[in-house]
């Protein structure tokens, strides 16, 4: 039984080479919701600005909205600590699930590609 609940499972797709040109084809591929904000992003911070030094910054955002993206269980537990926290009227637990979603997202920003 365990074996068939692992084979409906999606498959999460690896990570890409941490190029802005591989991680826009990933995310068309994998993402394509994330699409139009990461080309808006890409246009008004580099494109027609002509300057190159915001594509760290740019490329570690992208990174992890795509790490979170294609594993839609993660994506989802993520977004839902986020409301929860939103919702919380308890400060010390607002915190803590903030501080969960936040582990989450700096642990995902650290993937390689290939991962």
């Amino acid at each position: 039984m365990a074996a068939h609940a692992a084979e409906s499972d999606p498959v999460i797709p690896p990570m890409p080479e941490r190029t802005p040109q591989a991680l826009r084809a990933a995310i068309a591929e994998h993402a394509p919701v994330l699409l139009p904000d990461f080309d808006r992003h890409w246009k008004r911070a580099i494109a027609d600005t002509f300057n190159l030094g915001p594509v760290p910054a740019f490329m570690a955002l992208w990174w992890g909205e795509y790490a979170l993206a294609r594993d839609p269980k993660l994506d989802a537990h993520v977004h839902d600590l986020e409301i929860r926290a939103s919702e919380a009227t308890d400060g010390a637990e607002a915190r803590a699930l903030l501080e969960e979603a936040s582990k989450i997202r700096h642990r995902v920003q650290k993937l390689e590609p290939g991962e």
